[in-house]
């Protein structure tokens, strides 16, 4: 067996041991899943995920991406998904997120299609690339703004929560602008999500933006000068 087979199994066997099946019921409910879970709480997964990571560590990029893959498309329960993203942003594989990781991410949130998958991915994923490799995904970014995908024009919105002072106001406004007819919670909850964390760093920019864009939805308006 090799060390990904491994890695999935010992996933896949650590959270059916560990699952609580008297939990799991109302966290499918909670998350409107139609995967079942196994019942295994965010604390007790990061601690398996920190421990099953140490114990099998993958040396080659191709094994960890098919590991992932592996993980998230054969699925039985939602927290094999959880570990799998979880996968991805271990510090042992940093030196393998570059560019060529989009589409990876793409597959992921794409079939994801919950906030739960995708806001991880969007800003601590996505986010991060976007950051380290500006020319990159700078275009993919204002792509994923008009795709006719819910959850990519989100992941635009939202991929620069933590930039503070290096946002790029200009991709934020298109990303926001474009989806400003979009009468889906998601979207316009993102929307507000991401003006209310850069006023934390820019609150005259987003009161400018938020008096300059009556189209904004009441929710948006709402989060977005929640703090100012």
């Amino acid at each position: 067996m090799t060390e990904s087979q491994t890695l999935i199994k010992a996933v896949r066997d650590g959270l059916a041991a560990i699952g609580d099946a008297r939990k799991a019921p109302e966290m499918q409910r909670y998350m409107k899943s139609e995967q079942p879970f196994r019942g295994v709480p965010a604390p007790e997964r990061g601690a398996l995920a920190k421990q099953l990571f140490a114990a099998h560590v993958l040396t080659d990029e191709e094994d960890w991406r098919a590991t992932v893959l592996t993980l998230w498309r054969e699925a039985t329960y939602r927290e094999e998904r959880y570990l799998a993203i979880a996968l991805t942003g271990d510090r042992r594989y940093a030196a393998w997120q570059t560019p060529a990781l989009v589409p990876l991410y793409e597959e992921l949130i794409v079939t994801g299609a919950w906030w739960d998958h995708v806001d991880e991915l969007a800003s601590r994923r996505i986010g991060p690339l976007l950051r380290g490799f500006p020319e990159d995904l700078t275009p993919v970014m204002y792509a994923w703004a008009t795709d006719p995908d819910l959850w990519k024009r989100r992941t635009s919105i939202i991929c620069q929560l933590t930039f503070k002072e290096a946002t790029d106001t200009k991709l934020l406004t298109a990303a926001i602008e474009a989806n400003l007819d979009d009468r889906d919670f998601f979207i316009r909850k993102g929307i507000g999500w991401a003006l209310r964390q850069f006023a934390r760093t820019e609150p005259g920019w987003v009161r400018a933006f938020v008096d300059s864009h009556p189209g904004l939805s009441p929710l948006s308006v709402r989060e977005a000068v929640k703090h100012l």
